[in-house]
């Protein structure tokens, strides 16, 4: 990788200050080499010597100064000054800040009778903000943006083109992001970053998303600024990745290339060279520095690469984040944190993600890995540390669970506790779903339908073990915990309520999460609030995760604080499609019909169902063959490559426990066209919709539809007797055998009925999926 050293750019900067002085640049020299003998860096003699020496060696390189090709008087003080303005620019650079030369041109220009002229007197911009360094360009906007407003109108475009090179050289290089962020970003918002920063290069995606999403929020939203907080970050260059590539001899970088087989067999090999290297000796000094700052505050890396939170591909969950707990030694501490940045590094050439970049045609593009360090939100309590809540919220809702609710105004997904399970499919669990239009509308009804779609466990950092663990939500909270009237119910045996009381005689056993009162505060006015103003300035969707701090207020209203994570756009959303269903069906012409959680949208020419039978799912014999399914499923989405397809099959697929549905992963699923999952309590393979997580978002941004198709609804159906009786091609497509295979068919629609294809249709409140002749879907 070929880098300027910093002197080389100070010696660049010199020259392109100078020139904006031109008749003043030779006093301006005399003055650097005055603060050069005064404070012994060199000696007048001995700098007189080597101007001698140079320009006598330069003679030579050109053939002159002997007897033959004598140099005349005039040339050789031509050549003798510009070799001294050479060396002291030199000399200058490698030994003392450019902030002294900035103190020394004050004072040239206050020694000639006036003051330096104001940057943005002349309309021209003496340099090229492209090529000049970093610091110099900052400094001429923070000029720009001290002047009075007559002057500085005047610069406006000059200043605009500043912050563009700003924002391309610190945060990113996205024309999406770039047309909002130039608006919003100030000189002083770039020196807090490079203040931040370790290493050089970009600070990525997601610091950079989180950055302007809170810009906006302070300058557009100036009644709830006060209550919108950022956690302290610090940002890791995403040139420091090929650093420690470089350091550590690894040579992965066209992994992206290879097969899907080859990418997930060398993807463990990868996690543990990673594992085990090294970084700068410089990098690890500033690390060092960060943990002294911090102190035994947790932390949280985050990946933040060059391609997260883009417009039109968020990358949701694809790359890894860790929590270090940092309460050990600083030593301890150190070593946690490195590993889990060189975790975050590795994770880099995970198959999701580079499924997810292949699907998205993004495989080309040279994906460096930025770093986000932030402080974790929260507070300790019973010896654990964790937010009030957390949680994500989306300005549209492309799915709805009730007719009442407005898309337009959003949903939420709620928890207690670190926000990881409001985002992850969670085996046995579930946050709070709220849409924002009606936000104490539940998908539930039934205390008992309450009680069981609620959160048991949370995500907590245990401060005594320094780890990360899941615990039950009544084991972690007491009486006393601070914001328990706000986000628990009391489950009394037939009723679940808010606490009438807090004291000793509520149980713990009794607390339901349901945050039925923080929904009948100003969270969900203010949630609202940030959401429509950041959608109307980023022009579409978006979404952010955050955590909240509550604490008891005046009046017996809660005090909040709204702690911004993230916030990413969304272009695949569309709130004006409209869809049309089809009329007239005959019962034998439909497959299946959804009636809760719909999308918007159509699926044509669906040629092949890929079903894997509940029955024979969960009569399989081992953990190892449910694993062996996935991979099967996997084996699959390879070879019906190309072809219109969609897969059916039991539970939350894409659930870490294997009892709860099929344990795929994005990337063993991405060429699909919709997952159709089948839910019935009596089968034990209930499901909560995926609506809101990463996986939900990975679906819905790549084009796969999801649905749900429960057994216990009554208007829902599938038909299951098409799915049974069908002939399995599964042969044509994989010739092994196994146990797994046996869950498994893969239907071929117009051999079952000649001159038809499988449409499915979406108008948001219901979804049919029916079968109908080739020609319709031409």
């Amino acid at each position: 990788m070929s880098v300027i050293p910093p002197e080389s750019s100070k010696i660049l900067e010199i020259h392109l200050l100078l020139a904006q002085y031109p008749l003043l640049a030779s006093p301006i020299r005399r003055r650097m080499r005055e603060e050069l003998f005064q404070r012994g860096i060199i000696s007048p003699e001995r700098f007189e010597q080597e101007i001698r020496e140079k320009a006598i060696e330069s003679q030579k390189r050109e053939g002159l100064g002997d007897d033959q090709r004598p140099e005349d008087s005039e040339q050789w003080e031509l050549r003798y000054h510009r070799i001294r303005r050479i060396l002291t620019d030199f000399y200058f650079a490698y030994n003392l800040p450019i902030e002294l030369l900035h103190k020394i041109v004050d004072d040239v220009l206050a020694d000639r009778g006036g003051e330096r002229p104001p940057v943005g007197s002349e309309i021209s911009l003496r340099f090229n903000p492209e090529l000049a360094p970093l610091e110099m360009v900052l400094r001429q906007a923070e000029a720009y943006e001290a002047l009075p407003p007559e002057q500085r109108a005047q610069v406006q475009h000059h200043l605009e083109e500043l912050r563009v090179v700003l924002l391309k050289s610190l945060l990113s290089d996205q024309l999406g992001f770039i047309r909002i962020a130039k608006h919003w970003f100030t000189a002083a918002d770039f020196g807090e970053i490079i203040r931040r920063r370790i290493g050089s290069g970009k600070i990525g995606g997601k610091a950079a998303g989180m950055l302007l999403a809170y810009k906006i929020l302070q300058a557009a939203a100036p009644h709830i600024a006060g209550r919108i907080t950022l956690p302290r970050s610090y940002f890791i260059g995403a040139d420091v990745f090929y650093d420690f590539l470089a350091l550590n001899d690894l040579e992965y970088v066209n992994q992206k290339y290879k097969s899907e087989e080859q990418i997930r067999q060398e993807y463990p090999f990868i996690q543990e060279k990673y594992a085990s290297g090294r970084f700068p000796e410089e990098i690890a000094d500033q690390l060092r520095d960060l943990l002294r700052e911090v102190g035994n505050t947790p932390l949280i890396v985050r990946s933040s690469s060059l391609l997260e939170d883009n417009f039109g591909a968020s990358f949701a969950g694809k790359y890894l984040s860790v929590f270090c707990p940092n309460q050990g030694t600083l030593k301890e501490n150190l070593r946690d944190l490195t590993l889990a940045i060189r975790r975050a590094y590795a994770s880099i050439y995970n198959p999701d993600a580079l499924s997810y970049r292949r699907r998205m045609g993004l495989l080309d593009y040279d994906e460096r890995m930025a770093i986000l360090i932030q402080e974790v939100q929260g507070q300790a309590y019973g010896g654990y540390y964790f937010p009030s809540a957390a949680g994500v919220a989306y300005s549209f809702s492309p799915i709805v669970w009730n007719p009442r609710l407005r898309r337009e105004e959003g949903f939420a997904r709620l928890v207690i506790g670190l926000g990881t399970r409001a985002v992850e499919r969670t085996p046995n669990d579930y946050p709070r779903l709220i849409g924002l239009s009606h936000p104490t509308l539940r998908p539930e009804v039934t205390p008992q339908a309450i009680r069981q779609y609620s959160q048991h466990f949370m995500d907590v950092i245990d401060l005594q073990h320094n780890t990360l663990v899941s615990l039950p939500v009544q084991q972690v909270l007491g009486a006393d915990f601070p914001a328990l009237r706000w986000v628990i119910s009391v489950d009394d045996g037939e009723t679940i309520r808010p606490p009438l009381t807090l004291g000793l005689s509520l149980q713990s056993q009794q607390f339901v999460v349901t945050f039925e009162r923080l929904l009948q505060t100003d969270f969900v006015p203010l949630l609202k609030t940030i959401l429509s103003q950041l959608a109307e300035e980023y022009h579409s969707p978006v979404d952010v995760e955050f955590a909240l701090t509550i604490q008891p207020g005046e009046g017996g209203k809660p005090d909040l604080t709204f702690h911004l994570l993230q916030c990413r756009p969304h272009h695949s959303w569309n709130a004006d499609r409209m869809v049309r269903l089809p009329e007239h069906l005959q019962p034998a012409d439909i497959l299946l019909v959804s009636n809760r959680m719909v999308p918007l949208g159509v699926v044509e020419g669906i040629e092949y169902i890929v079903f894997v039978d509940p029955e024979k799912y969960y009569r399989l014999p081992s953990a190892h063959d449910y694993s062996e399914t996935a991979r099967r499923i996997a084996q699959l989405n390879q070879a019906l490559a190309g072809k219109n397809f969609i897969l059916i099959g039991p539970g939350r697929w894409g659930s870490t426990d294997f009892m709860q549905g099929v344990p795929i992963t994005y990337a063993d699923i991405f060429n699909t066209r919709a997952l159709v999952e089948l839910t019935s309590r009596k089968g034990g393979y209930a499901s909560e919709p995926s609506y809101g997580t990463h996986f939900f978002q990975d679906l819905v941004e790549s084009g796969i539809f999801p649905l749900a198709v429960s057994a216990e609804e009554k208007e829902d159906f599938l038909n299951v007797s098409f799915l049974q009786q069908a002939t399995d091609q599964r042969s044509v497509w994989i010739a092994d055998q196994s146990p797994a295979l046996e869950c498994i068919k893969v239907i071929h629609i117009p051999a079952e009925r000649p001159g038809q294809l499988l449409e499915i249709r979406m108008d948001g409140n219901k979804g049919i999926g029916y079968f109908k002749p080739v020609t319709e879907h031409l």
